[in-house]
């Protein structure tokens, strides 16, 4: 007989039985952020999301136990996802902290105008699910707060490193602002919105 360890290692088509399991994981990522960003998280189905990845449902909880982790795993998606871009962009604008601040504003709020879904699922569907999908918030939150105040405080001069409570008040203001931009329907120019959010950050610097 052929033991799991040698099974695991089966091959179809040339891809691994894991590589086949990591890439039904991501079908059911994407679909959540379409199927979340249409309907929202509460008014999704497992079911609705499997035909969005063209999946069965079993597959689905070959990688989730339940809905709310999908929610965190999509989260995590979008948030890192962003997070990653924003620091890499950030990293490439010449100029003083001011200028790489407003550079970062601009590429968030550009990014959230661009991916309304993904936008959706990182502004309104995580909030208030459950306290692990709050955490998971919290945690991406801090993440966003510590970006924002490395770029307008590199050496550390203004004190903000150590006033976490700063942090998230700007962080708040921030999101907030996104919030009713994307409630009115992006019309405000994007610059005013960058600048309105800018004047929060200088409290960092």
């Amino acid at each position: 007989m052929t033991s799991p360890s040698v099974a695991e290692q089966r091959r179809y088509r040339g891809t691994s039985a894991e590589a086949r399991r990591a890439q039904r994981r991501e079908q059911l990522l994407q679909a959540a952020i379409e199927v979340y960003g249409e309907k929202g998280y509460r008014h999704a189905t497992v079911k609705a999301v499997c035909e969005a990845a063209g999946l069965t449902e079993r597959y689905f909880y070959e990688s989730f136990a339940n809905s709310e982790e999908l929610l965190i795993a999509t989260f995590h998606t979008v948030a890192d996802r962003l997070l990653e871009e924003l620091a890499r962009g950030v990293a490439e604008v010449p100029g003083g902290p001011l200028e790489r601040t407003r550079a970062l504003l601009t590429a968030y709020y550009g990014a959230l105008r661009t991916q309304p879904r993904s936008a959706r699922v990182f502004l309104v569907e995580i909030s208030g699910v459950s306290p692990a999908v709050n955490q998971a918030l919290v945690a991406s939150l801090r993440t966003f707060g510590e970006l924002l105040t490395r770029t307008m405080d590199p050496h550390g001069q203004g004190g903000a490193s150590t006033q976490p409570l700063l942090r998230t008040g700007v962080v708040g203001g921030v999101l907030h602002i996104a919030l009713r931009w994307i409630s009115e329907g992006y019309t405000q120019p994007i610059h005013e919105v960058v600048e309105a959010a800018l004047g929060l950050c200088r409290v960092l610097g």
